[in-house]
């Protein structure tokens, strides 16, 4: 039985990082329905985060639509609110005043990009948005100073990993299992704020912090021991054009292992190499050196080593070689569900109602027709007195 079996959770469509959070909750056991909006609001991508999900349609400006919303909520245990602050309470569902009141135990997730208060708030954002003022982005990417003005690279957007999915939902759902753990404590449920900004930020405590330690990120962006600047750890092509290995000998007995197997042992900055003067010499003999052999050579050398380099695969070299996608963590008593026919690799869509009457008939024992219909697009109770 997974870990979260008998955990009911109401997901408001939304972009990446909410769909993120139900998928992990779902991935585990909980059965999420997505309650989608009778006009769905264009998107710059489909909502592939679907596994093991279900949909309904309300219209939650609607009375009878949120009359069967607020009966479902009544019987949740995690609701997850994507939108800005003020919304639900624009659409009568304040989650103080109206949904814990309603059920006490319920967990009502709020995400946001920005923090909930300051001059952010109330504004749109993306990924870059959110790092940029969490302080996070300035750490990102190198910082060489180019001709002709000699100006300094500005920070690299490093995609949306960070901030949607590691900052945003990953972090929602630590939030949401420690207000289930106090619950089971205390019976009671709470309001869970999590925030993309605040996310990043608690991410990088350590980068953070070691910015003050000399010899760690003390210098400018791109040019520390651990962030592209040191040549021992950093990423090297191949003879193969567009192939790469990727190098973290940092420390002495992994870079003794490292220039061994590639033939430098007999340099000079080998036992100089802690004195930054040497990196550009350390730096330039490992890039004429990879560039010597095929990818596949050097895996051959270095595989099974303690060289601490590892080939730097594609997501299609990987789905090619038939990697077998795995949960991110293994509950070895309560594992997460099969993904059955879903790989992990092909894009699948939630169709608008899909699933739905299942999911309502196993929370509520509902049929469609009679105990609700659906009307102009959504779903709403019928002939049951409203709450």
């Amino acid at each position: 039985m997974p870990a979260l079996d008998g955990i009911r959770v109401l997901e408001l469509a939304g972009l990446a990082p909410g769909p993120f959070a139900g998928m992990m909750l779902a991935d585990n056991g909980a059965s999420v329905i997505r309650i989608d909006r009778v006009n769905p609001p264009h998107q710059p991508s489909p909502d592939v985060l679907i596994r093991n999900k279900s949909s309904i349609q309300i219209d939650l400006k609607s009375t009878p639509g949120k009359d069967l919303f607020l009966r479902l909520v009544k019987e949740a245990d995690v609701l997850i609110d994507p939108f800005r602050p003020g919304v639900l309470e624009k659409l009568g569902l304040d989650p103080t005043n109206t949904l814990l009141k309603l059920n006490p135990r319920l967990i009502v997730a709020q995400l946001t990009g920005f923090r909930r208060d300051g001059k952010y708030a109330k504004m749109a954002g993306h990924d870059i948005n959110y790092l940029a003022v969490s302080g996070v982005l300035s750490m990102l990417g190198p910082s060489p100073r180019l001709p002709p003005d000699g100006r300094a690279l500005p920070p690299t957007p490093p995609g949306n990993i960070l901030g949607d999915f590691a900052a945003g939902g990953h972090m929602c759902v630590t939030g949401i299992m420690m207000a289930l753990f106090s619950r089971s404590q205390t019976g009671k449920g709470q309001i869970v704020h999590a925030n993309m900004v605040d996310g990043a930020n608690y991410l990088a405590t350590m980068p953070r912090i070691s910015t003050k330690i000399p010899g760690q990120w003390d210098q400018p962006r791109g040019e520390n021991l651990s962030d592209g600047g040191c040549p021992y750890y950093n990423v090297y092509e191949c003879k193969d054009d567009g192939n790469y290995m990727a190098v973290a000998g940092l420390e002495p007995q992994f870079f003794s292992e490292l220039v061994k197997r590639l033939g430098l042992s007999d340099r000079s900055w080998v036992v100089n190499r802690d004195d930054r003067k040497f990196w550009p010499n350390i730096r330039d003999a490992f890039q004429k050196k990879f560039r010597e052999k095929e990818r596949k050579e050097w895996e051959k050398i270095f595989d099974g080593s303690d060289a601490c380099v590892t080939p730097v695969f594609t997501h299609a070299e990987l789905e090619a070689a038939g990697y077998e996608q795995r949960p991110g963590v293994t509950l070895t008593g309560t594992p997460a569900l099969d993904g059955g026919p879903r790989s992990g690799w092909d894009v699948e869509v939630l169709g608008l109602g899909e699933g739905g009457e299942e999911a309502l008939w196993k929370w509520m024992g509902w049929q469609q027709g009679k105990h609700y219909e659906q009307v102009n697009g959504g779903l709403q109770i019928k002939n049951i007195s409203r709450l």
